[in-house]
């Protein structure tokens, strides 16, 4: 196993922990991991440890950390809108601790979006992987709804089988049926908090299109908030185009739940995003 250190990191006066595994070599980049909430620096079953042990066998210093006020950090608890400093003095301290100017940073669910609503304004960032972005709105929910659980109930024999011994709440199916219809093609308006902060789905958005840095896109296809990307990519002209970017790329695992619960999934995402990265090494060392 890579070296790993512990330390106390700080954060607007606030104390915090943070992991640092492996060292990188000269002109390497370091990948900064993104806990989602309510999540801390381990991940679920175990991923950030594992992934952030993958990455430095491949020679790819890592660091993980916990927010402010989750896990063992102090301070108040913010969720992923509020962590733009959280993300910032991570990549200080990575970057000072490996002796790195360039950064990824990695994110499952709203630890993507935060991710892409941090990137642009640093310009040490040079790429982001994100896994299943969290980028729920009603309009969203409700198309993914439609296309999936209905058109499934259509194809469900049972569901049939139901209808025709007439052991089936139609008023109650029908009421459901048609808010998500409205939902799903009613006008959707991005709404704006009262102190005028940008909802969190326009923040991801301009983040993005600011961003000149390679990003890969990781899905599983077995999970609603992958679905609700790939709806809203879908839907929304401007995030069909950032999704189709020139540096985008994208990644499926068909079969995988929300977290790559399964010790195969897990391993896929790890090696996928090691190669990413070292390509981006690579890369990035040519145009120096």
């Amino acid at each position: 196993m890579s070296h790993e250190e512990a330390f106390a990191l700080s954060i607007a006066g606030e104390q915090t922990v943070a992991i640092l595994h492996g060292a990188a070599a000269p002109g390497s980049l370091g990948v900064v991991v993104i806990v989602g909430g309510p999540q801390y620096r381990v991940g679920s079953h175990r991923q950030f440890v594992l992934l952030s042990r993958a990455l430095a066998a491949a020679g790819i210093a890592t660091l993980r950390f916990d927010y402010r006020g989750i896990g063992d950090g102090g301070g108040t608890a913010r969720d992923f809108e509020d962590v733009n400093d959280d993300i910032r003095a991570a990549v200080d301290c990575l970057c000072a601790r490996a002796a790195l100017e360039r950064v990824v940073l990695w994110g499952l669910c709203d630890a993507a979006s935060a991710a892409l609503m941090y990137a642009s304004s640093d310009l040490r960032v040079a790429g982001m992987v994100l896994l299943n972005p969290w980028v729920h709105s009603l309009a969203t929910e409700a198309r993914v709804r439609l296309k999936t659980y209905y058109l499934a109930r259509l194809r469900d024999a049972e569901f049939w089988r139901k209808v025709l011994r007439l052991d089936l709440d139609w008023r109650g199916s029908l009421v459901s049926f048609g808010n998500y219809v409205r939902g799903a093609f009613g006008r959707s308006r991005v709404a704006q908090v009262a102190t005028s902060k940008p909802h969190f789905l326009q923040r991801m958005k301009q983040g993005w299109a600011a961003f000149d840095g390679a990003v890969l896109v990781i899905l599983s296809g077995d999970d609603f908030t992958a679905g609700e990307f790939r709806e809203l990519c879908r839907a929304d002209r401007q995030w069909h185009a950032l999704s189709l970017g020139t540096r985008v790329e994208t990644h499926v695992l068909p079969f995988a739940n929300h977290t790559f619960a399964r010790a195969d999934w897990r391993q896929e995402v790890e090696q996928v995003s090691c190669a990413w990265v070292l390509a981006l090494r690579d890369a990035s060392r040519k145009h120096d």
